[in-house]
């Protein structure tokens, strides 16, 4: 069984995070998802839990960093080229987030990065297969 990836962020508001991911492209997963938690489906193995933060916060004893103000994590997601990364960020910013960094292009690699509503912050980076062979 292959390793799986749960990145469990706090949201302000449950249901405006989904419509955000939902116009990027995203789906989500019913079977964890209810009033407190919906579960983000990114790829077969890789899923982003998206809990209110009431409910984040049962989970531990530290105090909740404000993504708006504090960096927290940074996501980083592959893309399958430079075309699906703008198309991915460009959407990003289509349903209310904010660009973070100025898009990066070094080499064989390529990338941009996005907030979403919450604050959270997401790369999305392409690296030509030429250049990993």
């Amino acid at each position: 069984m292959s390793t799986m990836v749960f990145v469990n962020l706090p949201v302000a508001d449950l249901e405006r995070s989904k419509e955000f991911f939902t116009k990027l492209g995203y789906s989500f997963n019913p079977q964890f998802s209810d009033e407190n938690a919906a579960c983000l489906v990114i790829s077969d193995t890789i899923y982003a839990m998206l809990l209110v933060k009431p409910f984040f916060k049962t989970f531990t004893k530290k105090e909740i960093a404000d993504a708006t103000t504090h960096t927290e994590v940074i996501v980083a997601l592959s893309a399958d080229s430079r075309e699906a990364v703008d198309e991915l960020v460009d959407r990003a910013l289509a349903a209310g987030g904010q660009q973070t960094m100025d898009p990066m292009s070094e080499g064989p690699m390529y990338g941009r990065s996005f907030q979403d509503l919450d604050g959270h912050q997401w790369e999305v980076i392409w690296m030509d297969p030429s250049a990993v062979a």
